[in-house]
């Protein structure tokens, strides 16, 4: 297994779109979570805002690149035939796609970790300017506030389960383009596809099982009891789809030929 990750480490690390792409995560997270700080307005106390969860706009974007990364990860080798070398070195498939899977989440979240943080710090820094103040009945948001650091980490966690998630779909479809646009229609469609719902019950049960809107439950930081699904449960969600993604690769993985 060790020899397994560290040759999908040298994989991962000597493609120069890997880098790219992981700076792209950095950007446009924290440019997007700033962007959404410096333009919402809290004009009166008690405005109905998250502040929170507005410094962390930016995951909804930063998610795209991820999860783009994170096709490219063995996409690339179907589409190159590069796959065939791979499980030529590492014969067991299962082991073959969990150092697939360990190396990716340890890049994601060495990359979500700055964007993450530096959205935090942005939306600490311009919040204040947008009305968020203590007047208003908001403190600027810190890490050191319980739930604002529930949020943070589950952010960060939120990412990497995006990535795993994107790769098992990936093992199966194959197509690198394909399953691009399978990660994103998942996630960027299924909330669309909710509100397209008017049965209320209905529309907060589809909440409750899509993985982006159950999995962005972790970044609300207020009205936590008026929530369709609690944060780490919607988290837990998200974890579940990716857990199922990965293991429709795995067996996709071993009774397919490569």
């Amino acid at each position: 297994m060790n020899e397994a990750i560290h040759a999908e480490w040298t994989k991962l690390r000597t493609v120069a779109g890997t880098w790219w792409l992981l700076f792209a995560v950095i950007v446009l997270t924290t440019g997007l979570g700033a962007a959404a700080a410096a333009a919402v307005t809290c004009s009166y106390a008690g405005c109905q805002q998250d502040p929170v969860k507005i410094s962390l706009t930016g995951t909804t974007l930063g998610q795209a690149i991820i999860a783009i990364l994170a096709v490219s990860v063995i996409g690339g080798e179907y589409a190159t035939g590069m796959i065939r070398t791979t499980l030529v070195a590492v014969p067991r498939r299962s082991t073959a796609l969990a150092a697939k899977a360990v190396t990716l989440a340890a890049v994601v979240l060495a990359a979500s970790l700055p964007s993450v943080l530096g959205s935090v710090l942005l939306g600490r820094l311009l919040l204040p300017g947008s009305g968020f103040t203590a007047a208003h009945g908001f403190s600027a948001p810190s890490l050191t506030d319980p739930s604002t650091l529930r949020a943070a980490v589950g952010s960060v966690l939120y990412l990497a389960l995006i990535a795993l998630l994107a790769l098992g779909i990936a093992t199966v479809v194959r197509d690198p383009a394909v399953a691009t646009g399978v990660v994103l229609g998942l996630l960027y469609l299924s909330p669309v596809l909710v509100h397209l719902v008017s049965d209320p019950h209905w529309q907060r049960h589809l909440q409750q099982i899509s993985p982006m809107n159950a999995g962005l439950a972790i970044q609300n930081t207020t009205n936590l009891r008026g929530l369709p699904i609690s944060p780490w449960s919607g988290l837990g969600v998200l974890a579940a789809w990716a857990a199922l993604a990965l293991a429709a690769g795995g067996l996709a993985l071993r009774v397919r030929d490569a």
